[in-house]
């Protein structure tokens, strides 16, 4: 037992430190080690995932609110629509899950080649970059986009910045921008989802409480290693930083879809 929770610290510290600049929690690459690598049942390891996102996420935040990146409305239009999601996403995982195969499929449709266009659009001439910002989504379709993403999230306990980041940096948000509010976002509705499932697991039958060990390790090891990635943020050019996002994005797409043919 002693050596999974210094594995799970590692893991979560080592995850965050790259994940945290671009606005990424790190749960959604801890998901696949959760499951192959501590043998976490489901869906405990959904709320495993919300928890380490809890205990992770003020890391990074302090840094960004103490850098001055933590600001404006962004983060506010996606929690108005990641709240109410995750609480629609618990609700479904709890009764009446869709299996993990469609999930897997899902993201790596979504993810894989998104990944693949931000990255090819961050190698290529900065104006094309500038001209996309100016297309910057409405407060409802960023609410909207929002709400999906929540949905997902209380589902399988990604958080959400997996997600969002992704696809708002390819409209041409600022990754300096869009990390901090994702990371907002990714906080809020873990400790809403965290909480709808401690209360579900009063009622509803089966493996649905998180490994408070495991989970609480794991958001340790994030809680650390966010900070360091959110104080590295501000020393990274932008193009760097969408590259970083488009490489975990395609590497989380190709690992889902492996998993999904095999």
């Amino acid at each position: 037992m002693e050596w999974t929770l210094w594995a799970g610290l590692a893991a979560g510290l080592l995850i965050a430190v790259v994940t945290a600049p671009v606005g990424v929690s790190g749960a959604v690459f801890l998901l696949p080690v959760h499951l192959s690598v501590f043998g976490v049942p489901s869906p405990a390891i959904t709320p495993t995932n919300l928890l380490f996102n809890v205990v992770a996420g003020p890391g990074a935040l302090w840094r960004y609110r103490r850098d001055g990146a933590l600001h404006g409305d962004l983060a506010r239009l996606l929690l108005a629509g990641t709240l109410p999601g995750v609480v629609i996403g618990v609700a479904i995982r709890v009764f009446a899950l869709p299996g993990p195969g469609v999930f897997r499929i899902l993201i790596a449709a979504l993810l894989l080649p998104l990944g693949l266009w931000l990255g090819l659009r961050s190698l290529g001439p900065a104006g094309r970059r500038q001209a996309a910002a100016r297309s910057e989504p409405s407060a409802r379709a960023l609410t909207a986009l929002a709400l999906a993403v929540g949905v997902v999230g209380g589902i399988y306990g990604i958080g959400g910045g997996s997600l969002l980041g992704p696809m708002l940096a390819a409209r041409g948000l600022p990754v300096t921008r869009v990390a901090p509010a994702a990371l907002a976002a990714t906080f809020a509705t873990s400790i809403v989802g965290a909480a709808t499932y401690a209360l579900l697991s009063l009622t509803a039958t089966g493996d649905i409480a998180p490994d408070w060990g495991l989970g609480l390790a794991c958001g340790l090891g994030g809680l650390i290693g966010g900070y360091l990635g959110a104080r590295l943020q501000p020393r990274l050019p932008e193009t760097a930083l969408r590259l970083l996002l488009a490489t975990l994005a395609t590497t989380l797409g190709t690992l889902y879809a492996f998993q999904a043919l095999t």
